[in-house]
């Protein structure tokens, strides 16, 4: 008797599901998403059973789909990072002009952050700001500034963290007092 590809599907599943999770693992996903990889694998083994070559490595080729489906997670990831990343957008309007047009388009909301975020960084202490521009708009490494302002690279992070906290609770302040 032949097994159908579903009942196929099934026994590799079992046969393969403990040595993807830990392929997975291994890959460096979080332990608390490996199982959601894993599994999104076998959706996806599922969804193209009918590519699949009886003749291969049913495992080789779950782990393929799952080290895609990690590369992919990666990419995501770091656009989210690019664009997210330890408030660098705020900071990066602020060196920004905006036109007319670009102030209809951000809106009043927006519009209103953004002047919250200038008049904050404004009232920065000067070498704060310079930190700021060195690292953000320079886009130098943190051994760069340290070398710049005499102080070790976890002096320049850490002075660079203050300061954006800082920059966030002006802003908050500035936001409430704006919304009433």
């Amino acid at each position: 008797m032949e097994l159908s590809d579903r009942e196929l599907f099934i026994e590799q599943v079992r046969e393969h599901h403990a040595s993807l999770r830990g392929f997975v693992r291994s890959l460096g996903v979080d332990p608390l998403w490996v199982d959601d990889v894993a599994q999104e694998a076998f959706i996806v083994a599922y969804n193209r059973l009918e590519e699949f070559d009886r003749d291969r490595d049913f495992g080789a080729w779950l782990r393929g789909i799952a080290r895609n489906l990690v590369i992919n997670e990666r990419r995501k990831d770091a656009r989210r990072k690019r664009i997210l990343s330890d408030n660098l957008t705020d900071v990066l309007l602020s060196t920004s002009s905006v036109s007319d047009a670009e102030e209809k388009e951000i809106g009043d909301r927006g519009l209103a952050k953004l002047v919250a975020l200038r008049q904050c960084l404004q009232s920065l202490p000067e070498k704060s700001m310079r930190m700021l521009k060195a690292r953000y708009e320079d886009e130098n490494s943190a051994q760069d500034i340290a070398e710049e302002f005499a102080m070790n690279p976890p002096a320049v992070r850490k002075a660079l963290e203050r300061t954006r906290t800082a920059l966030r609770q002006c802003m908050e302040q500035k936001m409430q007092v704006a919304t009433g």
